[in-house]
């Protein structure tokens, strides 16, 4: 009996910080949804991009992930190295051909730490899956 009480508290514990981090793809979604006057896409592609965030959390590599206005979605990397990156990419690609991906380093996680700063930030290094499988 005591086992089975320990390990439910084990899967309960599991299930809420899972629940907090996918917290930042339903803010960011909300957060852009409130600015709705000025919008670069339609707010269904928002609700869309709010399925690939929460499937994007799943990535081993994925410590955080939030969708920005510009239409991609932010990771912040367990690890920043280039063997990680090219994997989560190839990962996020595979399961999201047309997405664009947002690597978020180390210098820049101040500057997302606020979700609405995070939803309008943008990066010259945004990956296309497109762009990388000769689409676009």
């Amino acid at each position: 009996m005591k086992w089975r009480l320990i390990s439910l508290t084990v899967l309960a514990l599991i299930g809420t910080a899972g629940a907090a981090q996918a917290e930042s793809c339903t803010k960011s979604r909300d957060a852009i949804l409130a600015g709705a006057s000025d919008l670069p896409q339609k707010p269904q592609v928002y609700q869309g991009l709010l399925r690939d965030c929460l499937d994007t959390m799943m990535l081993s590599n994925v410590q955080d992930a939030f969708i920005v206005k510009a239409g991609a979605i932010a990771v912040l990397p367990r690890r920043d190295t280039v063997s990680a990156t090219a994997a989560t990419l190839a990962q996020f690609c595979g399961r999201f051909p047309h997405g664009t991906l947002h690597f978020v380093g180390q210098k820049e996680r101040a500057r997302v730490a606020n979700i609405s700063r995070a939803v309008e930030w943008s990066s010259p290094h945004s990956t296309s899956c497109d762009r990388i499988r000769g689409g676009g």
